[in-house]
């Protein structure tokens, strides 16, 4: 029985209570029915709950409402030390302190009968199942060991640095342990040569002295950029070869026929990707819609490999897949999810061969909205291989032998049909940052030949929107059909980095005045405004960052940037786990056949499963940034004194950031080498400012730099700022306001000359020196 509310408005603290009572599961329209609360009571409910959220008592996580600072039911968390009663006590692995505080504690309970594979130590990685603990317990969660993902460092990756008597020295590549050398003895360097990458073994380890390593493995030389994506393999851990019986599974597979399939050979489905994509897993077609009641319309298939038909559920494949999440793209190599004989053989669309796809007939109005929509397993047969620039060269007039009998039929109906999506996509209003994105080109031996911004194209747009509208599909399907799934979910900001933004978006005179529902459309016309603009690259990246991260979760809060109430990743199985999750949960919704998502696979298996993928995705992007910031260092190290124009990326207490405008290689200017005043660092404004002059160095800002050192194995470059920054009258913002003159607590900028600077290690591991020819100035 609902309880009513009949004694004025409930009291605060029971509002709270209630948010407690069912954590991430209530809105407001739930608050408003427990506590009988009128429409005429939803204004001053709405107020309260933001207050309370202004107070931190409660936080949004898309739609619903949840306790600050309450972790999921399952989550990934490093175990840091232990109590005073001897337990394991953890931390969340992903929490952004700055918007919650401190990371909450969690009480490792350890139950009288371990489970194989949850025995945890100090330093171990592990997925916990959470539970709120009693008052008493010393931490605010308890959790429960699922199991262990990391088991805590007891190799470490490095240089080996050869020395004059015999043995040597392990560098280690990690910025973390920089400094932390291990001394290895003739007997266990295992022939390793000066400047070889290679894994050590810790031996002993002792509060005096050097540690002690054993040689592991070499990885080889670093004489060659083509060993620089092995740092990031090894660093973090990225699984490179699959286990003999997976790869046996891959080597037994048949391609599929057409048992228990729809005959799609004839349908001129193409695949449309990147001129050096080595698997195509999504083809599409489109064609006018011949039915009455659909004039202007269109019909879109897009199809997508059958990877559930070949890698079923327990396998030693399925094991494989689950344990990388994902593939990892370097510029020189793919560490694939699925063995090649899947992912480049069974499973890529390749033109004349029949291959198994998991498909979506889409019915397009002449809206540009999705009609109606229909799942089908089918066999397919790809009628051309196209790239991006060649399907958009036809399109624009420029056919090819290839494009030219393919434009009539095939092409220019894709782009009729993307016409009216766009309709519906412009309508919708997703996001709209422009963040342009910069691919690596390396030489034939593996070092850099340049660094491009690949032109965005309709072609990409054509694409993107396809995939979209049947990743939409998929989710609507299973919602439906009421079976768990993985969706791809990205929250809108919280509050506080909203008023951030507002706070900065004031001293460039910009209004953000935030009425209503929070909408991509709002940001967007901020965006809108400064096209065009000098600071329209600063204000971009100041509303990407304001902007929370997306992940997969069992639980759908929806996507804020697409604006999509539901989003399930659909259209790539090859190289991400949650879409075969997808395909499993189709067949099995729809009684597609086998592969289907085991009976097994609940709501709360799930959300462990996001909640490893949603890391390994991170990982995957954390090392793919770190290689392509070696491989530049790598092209820059001996360009030493050069002198190149970039933007200030990042701003902080310790310096500036600065982005290369063409090679979008990220360096620091330390604080201290700044000039020989105080500089103040002016959080709102994303600036540092200097106490005396008012000299302004802000993030977005254009600047002229000197290349001063380059420290390729760790990806770090120093330069020297040769800009000056803006004077800003004393005492006095751009926009009037009063700025503030309260010192920073950072450390005072000073000139170059006043303190000798650590250097970084070049090429050899010596300090660099010396002058270099001047080079052309050179984002991400």
């Amino acid at each position: 029985m609902k309880r009513k509310h009949d004694h004025g408005f409930p009291a605060r603290d029971a509002i709270v209570a209630f948010i407690r009572a069912h954590p991430g599961k209530i809105g407001t329209r739930e608050i408003a029915r427990e506590f009988g609360l009128k429409n005429a009571d939803r204004a001053e409910l709405k107020r309260i709950l933001r207050d309370l959220a202004d107070e931190g008592a409660i936080a949004r996580r898309g739609r619903k409402i949840h306790e600050t600072a309450l972790l999921p039911p399952t989550v990934i968390a490093d175990i840091t030390g232990r109590d005073t009663d001897g337990e394991l006590l953890a931390t969340p692995t992903e929490w952004d302190t700055e918007q919650s505080g401190p990371a909450p504690k969690i009480r490792i309970h350890v139950p009288r009968r371990l489970q194989p594979g949850t025995a945890a130590g100090v330093g171990d990685r592990a997925l916990l199942r959470i539970e709120k603990a009693d008052d008493g317990e010393g931490a605010p969660y308890r959790g429960r060991i699922i199991k262990i993902i990391d088991q805590a460092r007891t190799r470490v990756l490095g240089i080996f640095r050869k020395l004059p008597g015999g043995g040597g020295l392990l560098v280690p590549v990690d910025k973390k342990q920089a400094g932390r050398e291990l001394n290895i003895a003739p007997s266990d360097t295992a022939g390793a040569e000066d400047g070889d990458l290679i894994s050590v073994d810790l031996v002993r380890s002792r509060g005096y002295g050097l540690a002690s390593g054993k040689v592991k493995e070499r990885l080889g030389s670093l004489s060659s950029e083509k060993a620089i994506s092995l740092i990031a393999i090894h660093a973090h851990e990225i699984p490179q070869a699959f286990s003999p019986s997976a790869l046996r599974e891959a080597e037994a597979a048949e391609p599929a026929t057409l048992k228990g399939r729809e005959d799609w050979r004839e349908l001129p489905l193409v695949t449309i990707d990147p001129p050096d994509a080595k698997d195509h897993d999504d083809a599409v077609h489109a064609a006018p819609d011949p039915d009455p009641n659909n004039k202007g319309g269109y019909i879109v298939h897009v199809a997508i490999a059958d990877v559930a038909f070949y890698v079923r559920p327990g396998s030693a494949l399925d094991r494989e897949a689950v344990t990388r999440g994902n593939s990892v793209y370097f510029p020189d190599r793919v560490v694939p999810m699925l063995p090649e004989r899947i992912s480049n053989d069974l499973c890529s669309l390749v033109p004349g061969e029949a291959r198994g796809a998991l498909a979506v007939r889409l019915v397009i109005g002449s809206d540009g909205r999705k009609r109606s929509h229909s799942f089908h397993r089918v066999l397919m047969r790809s009628a051309a291989k196209l790239h991006y620039a060649q399907a958009q060269a036809a399109i624009d007039g420029r056919p090819d032998d290839t494009t030219g009998p393919l434009l009539g039929p095939i092409l220019n109906p894709l782009y009729a049909a993307y016409a009216l999506v766009k309709l519906a996509r412009d309508e919708r209003d997703p996001l709209d940052l422009d963040l342009p994105e910069r691919k690596i080109l390396l030489k034939p031996d593996g070092t850099v030949d340049r660094v491009i911004v690949p032109e965005r194209l309709d072609a990409h747009r054509l694409i993107e929107e396809f995939m979209i509208l049947a990743n939409v599909a998929a989710a609507e399907t299973l919602e439906k059909k009421a079976l768990p799934l993985i969706y791809r979910v990205h929250d809108e900001p919280t509050l506080e980095k909203v008023h951030n933004l507002q706070e900065f978006l004031k001293t460039l005179d910009l209004p953000f005045a935030k009425t209503g529902a929070l909408r991509p459309s709002l940001f967007n016309r901020v965006l809108g405004q400064v096209r065009g603009e000098d600071y329209e690259p600063l204000v971009n990246e100041v509303v990407l960052r304001s902007q929370a991260q997306a992940e997969y979760s069992a639980e759908n809060y929806g996507h804020f940037g697409l604006n999509l109430r539901r989003y399930a990743h659909f259209t790539s199985p090859i190289r991400r786990y949650a879409d075969l999750i997808v395909h499993r949960a189709l067949i099995r919704a729809l009684g597609l056949g086998e592969g289907a998502l085991p009976e097994s696979e609940t709501l709360e298996t799930l959300s462990e499963v996001a909640a490893q993928i949603s890391l390994t995705e991170r990982r995957a992007m954390k090392a793919e940034r770190e290689t392509a910031d070696r491989l530049i260092a790598h092209f820059l190290a001996d360009r030493i004194g050069a002198t190149f124009q970039g933007r200030i990326s990042g701003v902080t207490r310790a310096g500036l950031f600065v982005k290369l405008s063409d090679t979008g290689a990220d360096g620091l200017i330390p604080i201290r080498t700044l000039g020989t005043e105080y500089y103040n660092y002016d959080e709102t404004r994303h600036a540092l400012v200097g106490s005396r002059s008012g000299a302004m160095h802000r993030l977005g800002d254009v600047v002229d730099v000197r290349l001063v050192e380059a420290a390729p194995v760790a990806g770090a470059l120093r330069f020297e700022l040769l800009s000056e920054g803006q004077v800003i009258p004393r005492g006095r913002k751009r926009d009037g306001a009063k700025a503030s003159t309260k010192p920073s607590k950072s450390h005072p900028g000073r000139s170059p000359r006043d303190k000798v600077r650590k250097p970084l290690k070049g090429k050899s591991g010596k300090a660099k020196s010396g002058k270099s020819k001047k080079g052309k100035s050179w984002k991400r």
